[in-house]
């Protein structure tokens, strides 16, 4: 088996003995043991520009580096990639840009990831292809070498029609996608989505989620497109959670926020997806309201800095730092705060001891293919306590029923949600967060994992 995503599964640190150190994530946490069993591959960039490195063993695993140039970096990833793909597919929030020489690079790089599984790929290895920044990998894979099987899936949103029908080159990609056998979804939203386009754009027969693809011999093969919700090793979280020097540290935090009578706690990369200024405001006019009261309640907010090179995220900074500091100036007191405002990233056990200081978690996602966040906060609430806030607009809405949903665009709305959450008595905690805990442990990112190559093993055993 090869695993091929936009980058490998370690971060390269020169200062760390043997210049590399594992990369957090659910995505590692979920395939590095297939790939260990099967004495597979994982094929990604490593991190830096211009980095030239050859194949490499580490802890059970074949690394195969792909080498950018900073050119492709900042063409194929900070432009077609992170300004064209990403606002496009998540409704666009944010308008898309399309420039021919984005494109160009896009599909130069997705070549090169495709060369190097073809020359890495065993006779008849399965292939699992990850996300948005690699959608024609599966087609010219197909092309240099039909003997694999091939899956992708797709972790972002995939839009609807009318907004997917803007992309210039929405024939190529659909075409990219359907190179794989097994194309996999967050949401059944988006692969109904998906196959709107296909019949639309490529006039291709669909079906409750098979797909009939015509090859350039005449043949006609099949591939599968359905909705594959992604998850958490959630045993990990619920393990770093009963911790005592992490239960320690939740209530160290509580103290030195004053011991307010309730935290709320948002936490998020910076971006505009994430609807952080629509919590703000919200929490903002609930103070101005005196709904609520600086004494008792704090937001604390964890925005993890990410694409800082792109102008739409460093103007999101900009705003979300602007409205943090008037909502302060205007409501703190000499002893308590009404914004305690992080931008940084911490390591897992400081985000799970947040997870246990805090009384209610606001996911305000304006839209998101999955939402991560909201599942480690029900993973990490061994005391069966706690509210989750959640929008209606993440693909863990369609799963995480016994949250208060939301609908992030409607401000009254969302402070309405917020003082629910504030209010909800101890027993109904207890009965959602009780159910909640039971779908994130019955669904972890290894059932997730297995189902999806189950579907991959019964294409290579009707091959």
């Amino acid at each position: 088996m090869i695993v091929v995503s936009n980058r490998l599964p370690v971060d390269h640190d020169p200062s760390v003995e043997g210049g590399w150190r594992r990369s957090p994530g659910g995505l590692v946490a979920a395939l590095e043991p297939v790939l260990q069993r099967t004495g597979g591959a994982w094929v990604g960039w490593p991190g830096t520009a211009d980095l030239e490195i050859d194949p490499f063993e580490l802890e059970g695993m074949s690394l195969v580096p792909v080498a950018l140039s900073a050119e492709d970096v900042a063409l194929y990833y900070e432009g077609f990639s992170n300004d064209t793909i990403w606002p496009l597919y998540h409704d666009v929030i944010s308008p898309p840009a399309y420039h021919r020489e984005w494109w160009e690079a896009y599909v130069r790089v997705n070549r090169r990831f495709a060369e190097a599984v073809a020359s890495t790929a065993a006779e008849g290895a399965v292939v699992w292809v990850q996300d948005y920044q690699l959608q024609l990998v599966p087609r010219m894979l197909r092309e240099l070498r039909p003997d694999l099987v091939i899956g992708y899936f797709h972790h972002i949103p995939f839009p609807a029609y009318g907004i997917y029908a803007q992309l210039p080159w929405r024939k190529q990609v659909l075409e990219g996608l359907l190179g794989a056998d097994v194309i996999g979804f967050q949401r059944v939203q988006d692969a109904g989505n998906f196959a709107t386009a296909v019949r639309r754009q490529l006039g291709f027969e669909t079906k409750a989620g098979a797909i009939r693809v015509p090859e350039p011999d005449g043949a006609v093969r099949t591939a599968v497109a359905k909705a594959y919700p992604i998850s958490i090793d959630a045993d990990l979280y619920d393990e770093l959670a009963r911790r005592p020097e992490v239960q320690a540290r939740a209530a160290e935090i509580r103290e030195s926020l004053g011991n307010p009578k309730t935290i709320l706690f948002g936490v998020d990369r910076l971006d505009y997806t994430k609807g952080i200024g629509h919590r703000l405001k919200a929490y903002g006019e609930l103070l101005e309201d005196h709904r609520l009261d600086v004494e008792d309640v704090t937001l604390v907010q964890v925005a993890s800095p990410s694409r800082e090179r792109v102008a739409a995220y460093m103007q999101l900074r900009d705003e979300i730092e602007l409205t943090v500091g008037r909502i302060n100036g205007d409501h703190d007191t000499v002893g308590h705060t009404a914004i305690r405002y992080l931008h940084h990233s911490y390591p897992r056990e400081e985000m799970v001891a947040l997870y246990l200081a805090a009384d209610v978690m606001l996911v305000t996602a304006l839209r998101d293919g999955m939402n991560l966040v909201a599942k480690e906060y029900v993973a990490s609430r061994v005391d069966g306590r706690g509210v989750l806030v959640l929008s209606e607009f993440t693909g863990a809405a369609d799963e995480m029923s016994q949250a208060v949903k939301v609908n992030p665009h409607d401000i009254e709305g969302l402070k309405d949600a917020i003082m629910t959450a504030i209010e909800m008595s101890p027993s109904e905690q207890g009965r959602r967060m009780r159910a909640l805990r039971r779908r994130v442990r019955d669904h972890d990112v290894a059932d997730w994992s297995r189902r999806f190559l189950s579907d991959l093993d019964a294409v290579r055993a009707t091959s």
